[in-house]
């Protein structure tokens, strides 16, 4: 069953040019990986240092195969760190 994966960060404008380029790298890098259906990344029109990703996988398995793989774990630890907090993360299943 797919799921959609939802996580959300804030980015402040001063920490933008850091971050962002760590976000295209972790996209560019999920797209390959088996089970990735599709993403898109939206910004928060009236709060503008929300961030909200929405990625859709072929199953559970296969976003906790990419949630934990090592090179994910690398770069997503470089952007916590940039940000001073974790990124939140919320699974959904199709219903």
């Amino acid at each position: 069953m797919a799921v959609k994966i939802i996580i959300r960060r804030n980015i402040t404008p001063e920490k933008e040019k850091e971050v962002l380029p760590l976000l295209l790298q972790l996209r560019s890098k999920a797209t390959i990986q088996p089970g990735y259906i599709s993403g898109e990344t939206l910004r928060r029109i009236d709060s503008p240092d929300e961030f909200l990703v929405i990625s859709t996988w072929q199953s559970i398995d296969t976003w906790k195969a990419w949630e934990n793989s090592e090179e994910r774990k690398e770069i997503q630890s470089k952007i916590d760190e940039i940000l001073g907090q974790e990124t939140e993360y919320s699974v959904y299943y199709y219903g």
